[in-house]
């Protein structure tokens, strides 16, 4: 029962020190009872934006280490012109460069989205669940581009037999064309990615949902895999132009052949036709499409995988 100490002739304390933990240990929502609802949502953000953050980086660096080669072979193709011919030397070129980028990226997209994602679910009501995830998809593209496009650059630099390294890659770029030059083609780059990320993480998640209610169950790994490749392998070939385009303006370094995004467009039209938009779409759909079933069967394990530590962590405290 409770324990009663007078403290003044006007206040009274109560405790119930040890019937409070017992049912704390029980029901882990009770210690929210002791804070504002202001600080339980905080705790709830931050839980999930450093979740998002560790899944969607566990996630981009498998998929990028293991699909490489074929990204590789598909910026070749976009970048040579004419009858030239593909080098298939050197597949792994820039790798360990990319990775140091691909990990702060993947994982600020990831931790961006998650928690944008929840709070627009909330905010919306069920039938627009779908803008939702293209917002979201949209929101996280944005912010983790800050880290995506140097990445790209460098790695596309590299991939092409420009640069020999990531370091020398950054410090001649940023000698001859100034820090600028690590964002070149960053117009392009959110025309391309935006609508991509957008795209891919609303048809994934919609696809989610309506497999979930038709299984009346949570879907298993190989099911998720099924469904990210999907969804990437039709992402990939809707955005197939905008990645030549990108790809053209990212690479071309100081030469300057190309004055912007619609200059680019029209010499690549006129000079090689409209098919060669649609360079690289074989290895493009491949590698995406793969990169697809690998990134969210890993990324929904990972959360799974956390969600459950979390569990047992607060069944502890």
């Amino acid at each position: 029962m409770y324990q009663i100490r007078i403290i003044s002739d006007t206040r009274l304390v109560y405790t119930d020190t040890l019937k409070f933990k017992m049912g704390t240990q029980k029901n882990p929502d009770k210690f929210f009872m002791s804070i504002t609802e202001g600080e339980k949502k905080q705790v709830d953000f931050l839980r999930v934006l450093y979740d998002g953050c560790i899944a969607g980086g566990v996630a981009g660096v498998i998929v990028e280490t293991a699909l490489y080669p074929i990204d590789t072979i598909k910026t070749r193709l976009q970048v040579v012109r004419g009858g030239g011919e593909i080098i298939l030397k050197g597949l792994y070129s820039g790798l360990a460069g990319n990775l140091a980028g691909v990990l702060p990226a993947s994982a600020i997209f990831v931790g961006v989205y998650e928690p944008t994602k929840q709070k627009l679910l909330k905010s919306l009501p069920d039938n627009l669940s779908a803008v939702a995830h293209f917002a979201a998809g949209a929101i996280g593209g944005a912010a983790s581009s800050l880290v995506r496009v140097p990445t790209e650059v460098v790695k596309q630099r590299m991939q092409t037999g420009q640069f020999r390294s990531a370091p020398d890659a950054v410090r001649l770029i940023v000698s001859n064309e100034g820090f600028k030059g690590l964002y070149a083609g960053y117009g392009s780059f959110l025309l391309r990615d935006l609508p991509f990320d957008a795209i891919q993480f609303c048809i994934y998640e919609q696809l989610r949902i309506g497999y979930k209610i038709a299984a009346k169950r949570d879907l298993k790994d190989a099911e998720n895999a099924m469904l990210g490749a999907f969804s990437g392998a039709i992402t990939g070939a809707v955005t197939t132009p905008l990645d030549v385009v990108k790809t053209r303006l990212m690479v071309q370094g100081s030469q300057k052949h190309y004055k912007g995004i619609l200059d680019c467009v029209s010499k690549i039209v006129k000079e090689e036709g409209t098919h060669t938009l649609f360079k690289g779409i074989g290895p493009r759909v491949l590698w995406i499409g793969i990169g697809g079933s690998i990134f969210f069967s890993v990324l929904e394990k990972t959360k799974q995988v956390l969600a459950q530590k979390h569990t047992q962590d607060e069944a502890h405290n």
